[in-house]
């Protein structure tokens, strides 16, 4: 059954396989549609891409977890900071800061991502990946989107490198690759070849396929480059048509009027034309009645429909030409912080099912014991930039009248890992309250000594 569907896999879902291929293109700047004529110029001024990489650089900020015991105990919560701890050593060791920022520009342009994770059994570590989109399949229960029983992955080796993964040798010089996951079971195909076949080491399928923005309804997710694909294409034409403009009027087409020949007429400084007495001679100023501001207003306004459509206002690049209040700021940006957050909400979940498949692998292969570890929460970082010592005394004042704890003062502020820091607060606050009691102790004793010697001085004195 199987070896029938990795046949099929070339073929099917084209459709969004090419709707990859163009939504790439366009990313990467080649966003003029038809062939012009030769020589034509045609900029292209790429915003697309630039409002990718802002938004993406606006979600991932500061971006962190944590892991909140279970339950109110010592053991709870050593569990948790040594699952937590774990967690932490395995983003490093897979430099996942770089690969997630890598992977939500890549899913903001195709509308989806994914990550796998696996054991690396040569390494003996949690190896996490992010395979590329136009390899991956997946079947989905047909009345829960959100469920996935079969994942394939598909990419390409070099015959060398299928000699030293998987000891066969290709007779082509690369070799086409498919995985093939459920929960059961895994399967191994070379060029539509079962190489391999055996149970699922996991228990789970290891991938984690996330969308961009959802539809209703809908498994695969949306592109954040539909909605300004057609405002791009016409910025581009209009700033081409403009810089013409401009070329020609720096370089003036001369304009004679009944003149049957136009030889030896030069446009140089100086230059002396002979022409017949009824003849008229001039040069055409395109840029004469203000017909180029035209052209300029019109740019601006497909300027603002491209701020309007991606959420991301001028301000967001940091183009505030006014002074403006933190709340004045937040008002504005607030296009921004609204897809920020549909974004996060579908991240935290792709993002806790990866760490959570990261313990269980640890556990199994690891040798680690976590018991009950608690739950996973993904940090996200401020958005907006802080009046930090404003915050602070906010924060303060509700801590002091008893509207805040103290953990989420902290959360509040943007520390990273809010409980993480009271703990350390309640050890330096043990460790001072100790101190100062042994001080004190100590300053008793010595009190006690001092006023004896005095008594005695007094004593001979006397």
């Amino acid at each position: 059954m199987n070896e029938t569907v990795i046949s099929q896999l070339t073929r099917m879902e084209l459709d969004r396989m090419k709707g990859y291929k163009e939504l790439l293109d366009f990313y990467y700047g080649r966003q003029w549609e038809a062939k012009g004529r030769r020589n034509e110029r045609r900029l292209t001024f790429n915003y697309a891409k630039a409002f990718i990489e802002k938004v993406t650089s606006y979600l991932m900020g500061g971006m962190s977890f944590a892991i909140d015991p279970g339950e109110d105990s010592d053991k709870a919560k050593d569990n948790a900071r040594r699952a937590e701890a774990a967690l932490k050593r395995t983003y490093s060791e897979n430099y996942l800061e770089q690969l997630d920022l890598e992977t939500e520009i890549d899913c903001a342009v195709l509308g989806d991502g994914c990550y796998k994770a696996t054991w690396d059994a040569r390494e003996k570590r949690v190896r996490v990946t992010a395979p590329d989109m136009q390899g991956i399949y997946a079947w989905n229960s047909g009345d829960d989107t959100s469920r996935l029983w079969r994942v394939a992955a598909r990419y390409q080796l070099s015959k060398e490198e299928v000699e030293y993964l998987y000891g066969v040798k290709s007779k082509n010089k690369t070799a086409a690759i498919v995985e093939m996951w459920t929960k059961r079971d895994f399967e191994l195909y070379m060029d539509n070849t079962l190489l391999e076949a055996k149970s699922n080491p996991y228990g789970f399928i290891p991938f984690v396929i996330f969308p961009n923005l959802r539809e209703p309804k809908k498994f695969w997710g949306v592109s954040d480059l539909p909605q300004i694909m057609e405002s791009q294409r016409e910025l581009n034409r209009a700033m081409s048509q403009l810089s013409r403009i401009l070329e020609l009027s720096g370089n003036p087409i001369a304009v004679l009027e009944n003149v049957e020949e136009s030889e030896d007429i030069a446009i140089r400084p100086g230059a002396v034309w002979n022409i017949p007495e009824d003849a008229k001679a001039y040069l055409l100023d395109l840029l004469q009645g203000g017909g180029v501001n035209l052209h300029i207003n019109y740019i601006d306004l497909i300027y603002r429909a491209m701020h309007d459509l991606s959420e991301s206002p001028r301000s967001a690049f940091g183009g505030v030409e006014r002074s403006m209040s933190g709340v004045a700021l937040e008002i504005e940006l607030q296009p921004l912080l609204q897809k920020v957050r549909r974004k996060r909400i579908i991240r935290t979940a792709a993002y806790n099912r990866r760490n959570e498949m990261i313990i269980k692998l640890l556990e199994k292969f690891g040798g680690e014991d976590f018991g009950e570890w608690g739950h996973l929460r993904v940090i996200w970082g401020p958005v907006l930039p802080r009046d930090m010592e404003t915050k602070v005394n906010s924060e303060q004042v509700m801590v002091q009248t008893g509207l805040h704890s103290r953990r989420t003062a902290k959360g509040e502020i943007g520390v990273a890992d809010p409980d993480y820091e009271f703990r350390q607060w309640l050890e330096e606050r043990e460790s001072i309250l100790k101190m100062n009691k042994e001080l004190n102790a100590r300053a008793g004793r010595n009190g006690a000594r001092e006023s004896v010697v005095t008594s005695r001085a007094e004593g001979i004195e006397e």
